[in-house]
């Protein structure tokens, strides 16, 4: 065969290929009664939102037809709003008062506890969630499986193990001298060189960002306050390590000091933020750090308090926070600082995820279409991926959820979930 032959013949197989693709492209089209693009834009009427292979083709108004042989999905007073993102959930954890698990629990097990709350979240109409440490290797099995289809879940965005000071939130205690060495993990570090050594481990092992404690936990049995760990030249060491290697950091903070600290280290976001003053705050507005408040774990922990769910030490934290949720959301607002969407799910059960819009309301001071903004259009632009997920649009992932009643006049709306599509597969 000459060289144009070949040429030719490879081009005629290169166009059976792409014939074969388009013939086995699926659509999808969907008819709604109203639809929120986005959180910013006016609510649209009765639309046809058309999907193929996952990515959302085009949206029209009124109920029109789509392709030939294309899926029908009739969804009759129903209100189709983006897939929800959560900044911060724990999928391979669930609430737990039994502090000594970590001794007992396999890693086996966490997949299959991440496996069962992947669901629980999309069906909650969270189609993206950033998970903020866990397992990474739980993580990754997890996402592959839903990236394959095998398994119903939203896409992750994995933060991996969080980095802690020895002995502070997040590292292992409360046993055997012995019993501790067998289960510590490689998440400690001591000094700026031993931090970036652990940073780069993270990025290495597949973390999509880091997440390091700034200060101490209100659930955690070894410290026994909530103010700062890690010094300001780890924070410094962990955070630009991390910018060097392209990832962005994350940070879990209480007390106003450590907030302050990791803010001033260069941190991206606040997890938490709990004690945030006015002035940290337009601290955080000045080098654009961006809150994520996570209200909804303080109300679940306040559920379970004097219960005897918790220990003595934790219940005692947990009295230190209660009076003050929403505060450090309030300074933040004030000041002009970003506050996006996470709930900490895995402290409360997955699924509740939604109830953090109404507190975002309630003790934030957020309207229903800031509050929505917070996990759809804001949060996306927290991942970089504002051209992705978010909103409803051609050329968006078709991550689209269906709901009764308008999200942008009561946030609440989006507790009931209807119907689910993620990356283009509904969510039985």
């Amino acid at each position: 065969m000459t060289s144009l032959g070949r040429l030719l013949s490879g081009a005629a197989v290169l166009a059976l290929g792409l014939g074969a693709q388009a013939a086995s492209a699926k659509t999808t089209i969907i008819h709604a009664d109203h639809v929120v693009v986005d959180p910013q834009s006016p609510v649209r009427g009765q639309s046809t939102v058309i999907v193929t292979d996952g990515k959302i083709v085009s949206i029209a108004d009124g109920f029109t037809d789509g392709p030939a042989g294309a899926e029908m999905v009739h969804l009759a007073g129903k209100t189709l709003v983006a897939g929800l993102v959560d900044l911060h959930v724990h999928l391979n954890g669930d609430p737990s008062g039994d502090w000594w698990r970590e001794a007992t629990d396999t890693d086996e097990w966490g997949t299959i506890v991440a496996a069962k709350n992947a669901r629980l979240t999309a069906r909650a109409g969270f189609t993206t969630v950033r998970d903020a440490g866990g397992n990474i290797r739980t993580m990754q099995a997890v996402s592959d499986g839903i990236a394959r289809g095998w398994l119903a879940g939203p896409r992750i965005i994995p933060a991996g193990a969080p980095l802690s000071t020895i002995g502070g939130h997040g590292d292992v205690h409360g046993f055997r001298p012995e019993v501790m060495e067998a289960l510590k993990g490689d998440n400690t570090c001591t000094g700026a060189a031993e931090c970036a050594a652990v940073v780069r481990a993270n990025v290495r092992d597949g973390s999509q960002w880091i997440k390091f404690h700034a200060t101490g936990g209100v659930l955690s049995q070894g410290d026994k306050s909530l103010g700062q760990a890690f010094t300001d030249e780890e924070m410094k060491s962990i955070i630009g390590t991390a910018h060097e290697l392209g990832i962005e950091a994350m940070s879990h903070a209480h007390a106003d000091a450590g907030i302050l600290a990791a803010v001033r280290a260069g941190v991206d976001t606040i997890e938490h933020g709990t004690f945030t003053s006015p002035a940290t705050a337009k601290e955080m507005k000045t080098r654009g750090t961006v809150l994520v408040p996570t209200l909804l774990a303080f109300k679940g922990i306040g559920e379970k308090l004097g219960t005897g769910f918790y220990s003595p030490t934790v219940e005692t934290k947990i009295r230190m926070t209660l009076d003050h949720i929403g505060e450090g959301c309030r300074n933040a607002r004030a000041a002009g600082v970003t506050v996006a969407f996470g709930t900490d799910s895995g402290v409360t059960d997955h699924g509740r995820n939604a109830e953090e819009f109404a507190l975002l309301e309630d003790k934030c001071g957020m309207t229903a279409r800031q509050a929505l903004a917070t996990a759809t259009t804001t949060a996306a632009k927290v991942l970089h991926m504002e051209g992705q997920i978010g909103r409803i649009a051609p050329g968006y992932s078709a991550d689209i959820i269906a709901v009764e009643g308008d999200p942008t006049q009561d946030a609440r709306v989006l507790e009931k979930v209807d119907w689910v599509m993620s990356q283009g597969r509904v969510i039985e």
